[in-house]
């Protein structure tokens, strides 16, 4: 198991105070949220904290950055996060709790407040973890996507800082605002708010960071994009965030991504043209060659190319095999 700081006490505790106050005789639902603080701040969206006064816990606010607050296609997506979040019930993604609009009309939604660290935080102290622990946290992350895939959803957007290790042995799936899902009669939702008309066609800027994510023409995260995210292909599907968790695999086993480069024109064409190496030929720890093999597979530039499934992947992480091959 993961060791962890525990969370403030006053984040966690359950207090007698709090469990027997009783609800105000009217409910307004204009004053349930207060004593906000900010956790982070995305290109579109604010993350916060803030006391739900009506069940007297501390919940995760997410709302739209005022100058985006108005905008009617950064509100159509805040609202379909808000509802995959909401609809993808499963123990390794973040449960959603309301969704509705604050005094100004703008739109909010509440989750369940995690604390712990994101497995880039993890991976940047490798050498305290065995492989057999941050593998556990693939298989996880793996039982997400399948569960997400069964449900008609893709997540386009895996990497380290999307997946969140908690203290008490919880690993979730984090950020669905890229998540791309699909009408009743299949047809694509990449014609609606997946694309924006400004900047179409273009690419990120040559210092773009390769580990944020881009939002417009390019979809996800640089050093974990699949070539059809690169090539914005509109039949995108599953398959890409196989090829994603695959480039966190591979990460875990190298001990750096699949392709490195100093310009980003210089890493999207190694991504969309270029084999990996063999994590192996770069690892300073011991690979197996089933996830090797596993990490190759799901690195393959065809998506037909890849495991056919994310049940096909789970099949070889959770197989003793690998585990034999360590020990040997």
């Amino acid at each position: 198991m993961l060791e962890f700081q525990q969370p403030p006490k006053e984040y966690s505790h359950v207090f007698l105070e709090d469990t027997d106050s009783p609800l105000p005789a009217k409910i307004d639902p204009n004053t349930r949220y207060a004593f906000f603080s900010t956790l982070a701040r995305g290109g579109k969206s604010l993350i916060k904290s803030c006391k739900d006064l009506h069940l007297s816990r501390v919940v995760c606010y997410k709302t739209l950055r005022p100058e985006c607050a108005g905008d009617p296609l950064e509100q159509q997506r805040l609202l379909r996060e808000a509802r995959i979040s909401a609809m993808l019930q499963h123990p390794n993604t973040v449960p959603t709790y309301e969704v509705g609009r604050d005094r100004r009309g703008n739109y909010y939604f509440t989750m369940k407040l995690v604390h712990g660290y994101t497995l880039r935080e993890v991976m940047n102290y490798r050498a305290r973890y065995d492989l057999t622990q941050l593998v556990d946290i693939i298989v996880q992350i793996a039982q997400a996507l399948a569960y997400a895939h069964a449900h008609g959803v893709a997540h386009r957007d895996i990497k380290p800082e999307n997946i969140l290790v908690g203290p008490f042995g919880e690993v979730l799936l984090l950020d669905w605002g890229l998540a791309k899902v699909w009408g009743r009669d299949g047809s694509d939702s990449a014609a609606g708010i997946d694309t924006e008309e400004a900047g179409a066609g273009s690419l990120p800027a040559a210092g773009a960071d390769p580990s944020q994510t881009q939002r417009g023409p390019l979809q996800g995260t640089l050093c974990y994009m699949s070539p059809e995210q690169i090539a914005r292909d509109p039949a995108i599907g599953y398959g890409t965030d196989t090829y994603s968790l695959g480039a966190v695999l591979y990460e875990l086993l190298a001990g750096q991504t699949p392709f490195t480069a100093d310009k980003t024109y210089e890493l999207l064409d190694r991504v969309a043209n270029q084999p990996p190496q063999a994590p192996s030929k770069v690892s300073q720890y011991r690979v197996p060659a089933t996830l090797e093999t596993l990490a190759m597979q799901c690195l393959a530039k065809d998506p037909a190319a890849r495991p056919a499934s994310m049940g096909e992947v789970l099949k070889v992480l959770q197989n003793d095999d690998w585990h034999a091959e360590l020990r040997g």
